[in-house]
């Protein structure tokens, strides 16, 4: 019996070509051939639908859908939990600090600070479409 994998996770967003350039800045991954960005001001009609991210060997990673409006968890409080999310990690406390800054200047938004966890030190964010995301330490 061949069972189903997982090919990839999609993310709904408004803007599939800025939160696909989110995360292809922050995870270092590539397009799929033919998602690429086009020529500054060139047309992107595949950035206005559905894009895929693949890891340096090209396995897919990330998708990311058109929706016309997406509400914004409301995660840790409020009446929109979030439905998913994406934890990364990174090997030390200070390859966390430095990823924190970059997520923080590529247009996330902290959420969560427990860096200070001697057990488990993490971020949580939103991305710039409002999605929880962790980078934590972890072997």
């Amino acid at each position: 019996m061949t069972l189903p994998r997982i090919l990839q996770t999609v993310l709904d967003t408004e803007d599939p070509r800025g939160l696909a350039e989110f995360y292809r800045v922050l995870l270092g991954l590539s397009y799929r051939a033919g998602d690429e960005q086009p020529p500054a001001g060139e047309p992107d009609p595949r950035g206005e639908d559905w894009l895929v991210l693949v890891e340096p060997d090209g396995t897919r990673a990330l998708a990311f859908q058109r929706v016309e409006t997406l509400p914004r968890p409301t995660w840790p409080e409020g009446a929109l939990p979030q439905m998913l999310h994406l934890d990364t990690a990174v090997p030390t406390a200070a390859d966390l600090k430095e990823q924190h800054v970059r997520a923080l200047g590529l247009g996330a938004t902290l959420l969560y600070d427990r860096f200070d966890d001697p057990e488990e030190p993490l971020y949580v964010y939103a991305d710039p479409a409002g999605h929880p995301f962790c980078i934590f330490v972890a072997a």
